[in-house]
């Protein structure tokens, strides 16, 4: 587990100036107010969606594959609104990695924590389970004013990006894990502790089963919490994090342990899991992270792609 961020002369490096002075940029933006960082952020999102063609592509099709009874004037006004939202995360990230304590809690809501305390007091382990929502990094930090836990991350290529996203996580972390160390996360929960998990990405074909995900019936989908919530003897809490409608602030919600989870297979935990996640972006459509590549993943090798 990765408990302290390790700073390395080398990242005084020539190579690295580029990145320090993006960084530099991205501190001063903290002395600006957050509507104005907002507003910002939905300016560089409008750009991007002029030059970032592929990505464009990508989000363009997932609504359509996730919506495809939306209006096609309705969809192209999410997609809008997902590439401001996009822009603005920027700025989130910066916030949750640098905003001092006492400037989180002044734009911060929590509501369900009473679910998280309740648990760890029955001795068990907690496995939040949340969506690549756009601000998720700055509802790491919020649920970290009450209960920090342990993040599951995967490590950056570039050392120096890793020692700043270690860095600005450990701010309302005990630790980091790499998403690949089961044990770690296993002897955690029984500690029990608090553990972040994700299912809503397509990691690929191994260990993963092919069920529907709103409109598309064959999504590759994990199955790791149900191993998790197992082996862990944990429960399964939804967690949900929205940057309010006003840009002002952001709220957390951490919903009730999941009944029955483990159920009978993890075939249908992993249906229900779903179901959840797609109740959860249904709250917030534009705040999701419709640029990755949901579905790359086709149940036989040889289906053509759903991204031509």
């Amino acid at each position: 587990m990765v408990e302290k961020a390790e700073f390395s002369v080398t990242f005084c490096h020539p190579k690295y100036w580029l990145l320090w002075l993006g960084v530099g940029l991205m501190r001063l933006t903290q002395l600006l107010p957050l509507p104005m960082q907002m507003w910002l952020g939905k300016m560089l999102g409008r750009f991007a969606k002029k030059v970032a063609g592929s990505r464009v592509h990508t989000a363009k099709r997932n609504i359509e594959l996730c919506f495809p009874d939306m209006p096609a004037q309705e969809q192209a006004h999410l997609l809008n609104r997902n590439f401001e939202e996009t822009g603005k995360a920027i700025f989130d990230i910066a916030n949750a990695w640098w905003w001092s304590d006492a400037k989180v809690q002044r734009h911060m809501t929590i509501k369900g924590q009473e679910h998280v305390e309740q648990t760890l007091a029955n001795g068990q382990g907690v496995i939040l389970f949340a969506v690549h929502c756009l601000p998720l990094e700055m509802g790491a930090r919020i649920f970290g004013q009450f209960q920090p836990g342990i993040g599951v991350y995967r490590p950056h290529n570039n050392p120096l990006m890793e020692y700043l996203q270690v860095n600005g996580r450990l701010r309302s972390n005990k630790g980091l894990v790499p998403k690949r160390d089961l044990r770690q996360m296993v002897r955690s929960l029984r500690a029990p502790d608090v553990i972040w998990y994700t299912a809503d990405q397509d990691f690929g074909r191994s260990s993963a089963v092919f069920i529907p995900f709103f409109n598309v019936p064959d999504a590759a989908t994990i199955t790791g919490a149900t191993t998790l919530a197992k082996l862990g003897k944990a429960k399964v809490l939804p967690f949900v994090v929205e940057r309010n409608s006003d840009d002002k602030g952001y709220t957390i919600e951490v919903q009730a342990p999941l009944d029955n989870f483990p159920g009978a297979n993890e075939v249908e935990d992993a249906i229900r899991g779903n179901q959840i996640i797609e109740s959860i972006i249904n709250r917030n459509r534009a705040q999701y992270m419709w640029l990755h590549r949901r579905f790359k993943t086709r149940p036989n090798q040889d289906d053509p792609s759903l991204y031509q």
